[in-house]
């Protein structure tokens, strides 16, 4: 029985709570500055995964030709390419057939592109979930750029038949091919943060998201090789977080003679930058997600 003015002797407390007590977690909006967390995205890491399972059904759900998408793309835009770029204006291609020449970079630019647009509008397809349940909103944007390497891994298979046709065998720095693979990622989740997060509160946003990367795709060195641009402008090139990965994934696979140090060096550093402000941004205003959305 409770003691006068209210309280509850302790040895009451532990008869009658013999079961372990759970923690309680309160959760309060953040202010001021706002830690990063990123732990706890690890130990949502179930959640991460149903989150891409989820992606991966809905998107080839009810589809004539499913996962033949992730092949189609790229190969109808290096044909596309190696019409108009290799025969009709005869853009050099380092050496190598120019079919092979642009997909190699088209490659990973399907990674980034698809990842990027998935991502940007990641949470405002996911409203139902933000409003309704506490996760860290890291979490979607992090699972749509994931679901993507699926398509990268499929579209990859084209590439190693074309290699295989064309007699070319990867080059000495095939081993940078992951570092490569992590830095596309790392960029396209870097910029999709921040225009997920924008795009919570500015919904033109999905329509910007487009139009950016068309003009992207033509500022990468894809259908031409970067040695075509005159050297002033190779250091604006190379603000391209884009243009040192893809000259570096011709120089892995097709072991092409391009300088891709100082390109990948650069678009490295900018990759880093990318990352890091986006997820503290994301971070910082996640705190209003669901009472705008």
């Amino acid at each position: 029985m409770p003691h006068a003015g209210g309280a509850t002797p302790p040895e009451i407390s532990e008869i009658t709570c013999g079961e372990p007590v759970v923690p309680t977690v309160r959760i309060r909006p953040s202010r001021g500055f706002v830690p990063l967390r990123l732990r706890e995205v690890w130990e949502y890491r179930e959640l991460l995964y149903f989150l891409c399972w989820r992606t991966i059904k809905v998107r080839y759900k009810q589809t004539v030709l499913g996962g033949a998408w992730a092949i189609l793309q790229p190969l109808v835009t290096m044909v596309v390419f190696s019409v108009i770029f290799g025969r009709l204006v005869g853009v050099p291609s380092d050496g190598v057939p120019y079919p092979i020449f642009a997909y190699a970079g088209l490659l990973p630019w399907q990674l980034f592109a698809q990842s990027l647009t998935e991502s940007g509008n990641s949470l405002v397809n996911n409203e139902h979930l933000i409003t309704k349940v506490y996760f860290p909103r890291l979490v979607i944007p992090a699972s749509t750029v994931l679901v993507s390497l699926l398509d990268f891994a499929v579209a990859g298979m084209v590439l190693a038949g074309m290699m295989v046709y064309y007699q070319i065998a990867p080059g000495g720095g095939v081993w940078a091919l992951p570092l490569l693979v992590l830095q596309v990622v790392c960029a396209a989740l870097g910029i999709g943060l921040w225009l997920s997060a924008l795009n919570v509160r500015c919904r033109d946003i999905r329509h910007v998201i487009p139009f950016l990367t068309q003009c992207w795709l033509f500022a990468t060195p894809i259908a031409y090789p970067s040695s075509l641009v005159p050297r002033h402008w190779r250091v604006l090139l190379g603000l391209n977080p884009m243009t040192g990965v893809v000259e570096g994934f011709r120089w892995a696979l097709l072991g092409t003679k391009a300088d891709v140090g100082g390109l990948l060096a650069l678009s490295t550093l900018i990759t880093i930058g990318l990352l890091v402000s986006g997820v503290v941004y994301f971070r910082r205003m996640e705190r209003t997600f669901a009472d705008v959305l």
